[in-house]
């Protein structure tokens, strides 16, 4: 997803030489048929160009991830995805290691990374890391669903650091709670930053850095919509076309009518570090 805003795009065709559907629901179908069609294994979102737009965290998490690894003589990159963005940074370390838990997402990544010399571990994101003590100088991770930080402490050498940007509170929501209704507090506030920086002090490490910021999205069809409930999972558990289809219908005439639909990210990047 980009940061710029394009048009809204155009009826979708639905093979080589078709036309599109006529008439609204006939695009709804077609929209949403390709949508349900196209892989979503590894985390490159570039089937959205056009279709979806995101802005992007001011901090830029890849640059500034790739000055550290350029510095850092071994580094583990934890949730790995697709490698995308590992695979992003000019000058890795002479030991550099991924771990990820979903098969589609270990061999892309593996084809990705290995001829940039990134061992891929299969590991199922639980405890223990898959490594002895003291590593790594630098571990980085983008968007983990959980952060073990007792681990993370654990695999740091001392002095080492650990570097990550993460999903923050009700991040999303208006897409959430337009699926699955009102959620309740504990769920909004589930992912505060606050948590993390008092679980990294809990393990021993210190936070040198924690910013957070929330950025807007918007969801120019429901073939974008669709995309992306089926490739971040964790947004509305086990969605479906079938199962959500009346809410997809609205949505769609919805979209079609008032513009694109508006949704908030919320993004924050924590830094940590393990005393000497």
């Amino acid at each position: 997803m980009e940061s710029s805003t394009p048009a809204p795009t155009p009826p979708v065709e639905s093979g080589p030489g078709s036309r599109p559907a006529s008439g609204p629901d006939g695009r709804f179908e077609t929209l949403v048929a390709e949508a349900a069609a196209v892989p979503v294994d590894g985390w490159d979102f570039s089937w959205l160009d056009g279709r979806a737009t995101e802005q992007r965290p001011s901090w830029g998490y890849a640059r500034a991830m790739a000055g550290r690894m350029a510095r850092a003589g071994a580094a583990l990159d934890i949730q790995t995805g697709g490698g995308e963005v590992l695979a992003s940074v000019p000058r890795l370390p002479a030991l550099t290691v991924a771990t990820e838990s979903w098969p589609p997402n270990i061999a892309r990544a593996t084809a990705l990374l290995h001829p940039r010399g990134v061992a891929v571990v299969a590991d199922a994101d639980e405890p223990p890391l898959p490594f002895g003590d003291g590593a790594f100088d630098l571990v980085v991770s983008r968007h983990p669903v959980t952060t073990w930080w007792e681990e993370i402490a654990r695999v740091l050498v001392p002095g080492g650091t650990y570097f990550s940007q993460q999903v923050g509170p009700s991040s999303v929501f208006e897409i959430i709670e337009y699926f699955l209704g009102p959620q309740p507090d504990e769920a909004r506030d589930a992912r505060d930053p606050r948590h993390a920086a008092a679980g990294a002090e809990a393990a021993g490490l210190e936070v040198v850095g924690l910013r957070a910021e929330r950025l807007r999205m918007e969801f120019f069809d429901i073939g974008a919509v669709v995309y992306f409930l089926r490739k971040v999972i964790w947004m509305v558990p086990g969605f479906t076309v079938e199962e959500y289809l009346p809410r997809l219908r609205s949505l769609h005439r919805k979209i079609e009518s008032e513009g694109p639909f508006v949704a908030h990210s919320s993004r924050y990047l924590i830094e940590a570090r393990k005393p000497r």
